[in-house]
């Protein structure tokens, strides 16, 4: 056999194709209109319903990220004000996602330069440094990143610092941080060459760092060192606190115990064990910062904590590939939603295992269960996902994912370590197995 495409195949491959009706109508259709509509099934859209057995109270508005991938900080805030809400009896509030973006590229910048400084004597080229410049303060997180954010620079009302244009539209800032990052990290390499010691290093990360700091300054505006805040409740009640700080707004008002939450993964990879605690190297915004660590266990594991979790009223944040099987307008997540196998007439028989090691799929997106809908036995039928587009899709910015999408594309929930068992927990404390940074599970939400 011939290892180039001969003219001879071609016509092969395009009779054996034209031949079959199926696929002339699949492309008569595909040619004049989006596949995503074109390829759902009409059954799994009948039975769309918004509707859950067990939902959590106190829920909000949906936020809109919009053009960002500050999904996974999005998730956590929305999460403290579901608490705030109840504490103060409110209807809607937001915390200012502003903020909280510009103490985390303040702080993956610095995380940056450490790395930089602690592969000074790695090659260029090599896979680490090659990975550190590849992206070094995109806008994506994990949840460990958002706590170790929360515990130093606590949050703010969404009033103290509003969105600007470029929190909102990230790449533009981004691409000009992340331009000005690579030529300080040369400068660092250069010097460390030139026998530079770790004291002369750190004084030139400091100058670099008031760079970043104006960088930031410039694009998303200055951050409060403190504010008074005032609210109206539901019944009209008036709320003022003065001349507090947002570390101190966080401590005394929103009240969430940080360390009381453990990160639990499903990654059926031949190389991870359940029941084993994993972190991933060179992972993390915060120096010094908890690391990123993750109890993996078996999908209906996940799925019985989150279970717990709403039915004891808190919401549940979660990482899953949210491009996967997803009808953006619709709002839906669901393995039946397209019929991909009729409309291409081919099958697409990879496991989950499979997708992770094949580059097919990873974490990308974070958001929160706010409810669940259990069949007669118990058991997850779907989930109430609150996602953070704005309210012009799904139902009212709330999506649906069935549990079988959970299963195939959700990789991760964080809950109160109440809802584990004692061996979990027990597990979940051990000193983890490092992953390399390159790793699926070290995906960021975006």
């Amino acid at each position: 056999m011939s290892n180039k495409i001969s003219i001879k195949s071609i016509k092969s491959y395009k009779k054996a194709a034209i031949d079959i009706p199926q696929v002339r109508l699949a492309r008569n259709a595909a040619v004049r209109g989006d596949v995503m509509d074109l390829a759902m099934d009409w059954e799994a859209f009948r039975k769309i319903d918004h509707t859950f057995s067990d939902m959590v109270s106190g829920q909000m508005k949906v936020t809109n990220q919009k053009s960002s991938g500050r999904c996974w900080g999005f998730a956590g805030l929305n999460l403290f004000r579901v608490y705030l809400g109840r504490k103060y009896n409110l209807k809607q509030i937001e915390f200012s996602q502003n903020y909280f973006m510009f103490c985390d590229k303040l702080e993956k910048s610095n995380y940056f330069f450490e790395n930089i400084i602690k592969t000074i004597d790695e090659p260029l080229d090599g896979r680490l440094v090659m990975h550190l410049l590849t992206d070094p303060i995109q806008d994506g997180g994990q949840w460990h990143m958002f706590v170790n954010l929360v515990k130093k620079y606590g949050i703010l009302p969404q009033t103290e610092m509003p969105e600007s244009f470029q929190s909102s539209q990230s790449m533009r800032m981004n691409r000009m941080i992340t331009r000005k990052l690579r030529g300080f990290a040369k400068n660092l390499r250069e010097a460390g060459s030139k026998g530079a010691g770790i004291k002369d290093l750190q004084q030139m990360k400091n100058e670099m760092l008031a760079t970043v700091y104006q960088m930031l300054t410039i694009s998303l505006g200055t951050p409060p060192e403190k504010f008074d805040w005032q609210v109206r409740d539901k019944d009209k009640n008036f709320h003022r606190f003065e001349n507090l700080t947002p570390k101190k707004f966080f401590n005394e008002h929103v009240g969430f115990d940080l360390n009381e939450f453990v990160c639990l993964i499903n990654c059926p990879m031949s190389d991870k064990k359940y029941n084993e605690v994993y972190t991933v190297d060179f992972l993390g915004n915060v120096v010094e910062g908890k690391i990123i660590r993750y109890l993996n266990l078996p999908s209906k594991r996940l799925q019985e904590t989150a279970v717990v979790s709403i039915q004891n009223d808190d919401p549940v944040w979660f990482g899953c590939d949210v491009g996967k099987h997803f009808h953006r307008n619709l709002g839906v997540m669901d393995m039946d939603i397209f019929d991909f196998e009729l409309f291409y007439n081919t099958d697409f028989p990879m496991t989950k295992a499979d997708r992770l090691e094949y580059g097919d799929s990873q974490m990308t997106h974070a958001m929160l269960f706010t409810g669940v809908d259990l069949n007669s036995k118990g058991n997850p039928k779907k989930w109430r996902v609150e996602n953070s587009w704005g309210d012009k899709r799904g139902d009212k910015g709330f999506d649906i994912m069935s549990n079988s999408w959970f299963d195939e594309y959700n990789y991760e929930v964080v809950v109160h370590k109440k809802y584990i068992s004692e061996e979990e927990l027990a597990v979940y404390e051990q000193d983890p197995v490092h992953l390399p940074p390159w790793d699926p599970m070290g995906a960021l939400a975006k």
